[in-house]
């Protein structure tokens, strides 16, 4: 018991600070599957149970942004059904997969994210104005639902950020609403990944029920302030999810 309790003491406050982090720009797992990892908790492990709590700390923060009608529904749903399918397919790959190679795959897939951030130099560009047809919007909802579902469930953080990046960049949402759908998204992969990785039998359910009450709270509160916060706090926050991304490939290539 007191090594769960040092377990938890660890992890919970990374966990709300990455349920924060994620709810308004994505890239929360930047912050807490290092959590995992750092109180010794093995690689496929840590993937399944971050996969569980983050899985309820994106539908809260999901039902926040619908309450204030920050969420187009049909792309939203869209993307949440390709979603499904890219995740469990994903959790698939990474379960057998041998520690070493899900690893490397992290440390490839995260500076991939970060160039794409950089090099869109039109990224967070409020509205627009533009607009695009029921048909478009449909196809491309669901490849981005398919396509991101299946890096979450091989790989995981940056997806909600790469999630809002293809939202604002292919279906021309401003950051608010991409962010709203993004969760949405986000919500589906989850939980498709999450019920792969129980039937394999990783997760770590003495840490599951605090840990997810940690992520609740830490994903209304980021909600909460992306909302009210606009685009500009999204943006922000954005550069703060590149920064770990670049700390973290840092941390890894000198150990």
């Amino acid at each position: 018991m007191p090594e769960l309790v040092k377990t938890l003491l660890l992890i919970c406050p990374l966990i709300f600070l990455g349920g924060f982090v994620d709810s308004v720009a994505g890239g929360g797992g930047l912050i807490t599957l290092p959590a995992y990892l750092m109180a010794g908790v093995p690689v496929h492990i840590a993937a399944g149970t971050n996969k569980v709590v983050n899985g309820s700390g994106s539908f809260i923060a999901s039902i926040k942004y619908f309450r204030s009608g920050k969420i187009r529904m049909r792309p939203a749903l869209w993307a949440a059904a390709g979603a499904l399918a890219g995740a469990s397919f994903g959790a698939r790959i990474a379960i057998h997969l041998s520690e070493r190679a899900l690893q490397g795959l992290m440390l490839v897939a995260l500076p991939v994210v970060a160039v794409f951030l950089v090099t869109k130099k039109e990224f967070g560009q409020e509205g627009g104005g533009r607009t695009c047809s029921s048909r478009y919007e449909r196809w491309v909802s669901l490849g981005i639902g398919v396509a991101v579902g299946c890096y979450d469930g091989i790989v995981g953080p940056g997806t909600g950020t790469l999630l809002i990046m293809a939202f604002t960049a292919l279906l021309y949402m401003d950051m608010v609403t991409a962010s709203g759908c993004a969760k949405v998204g986000n919500v589906a992969s989850n939980v498709a990944a999450a019920i792969t990785f129980v039937l394999g039998g990783k997760v770590m359910w003495a840490v599951v029920v605090p840990a997810a009450a940690c992520s609740i709270l830490g994903n209304y509160c980021g909600a909460q302030y992306a909302i009210r916060g606009g685009g500009k706090r999204i943006r922000g926050m954005i550069f703060v999810v590149l920064g770990l991304m670049f700390l973290k490939m840092l941390a890894d290539s000198l150990t």
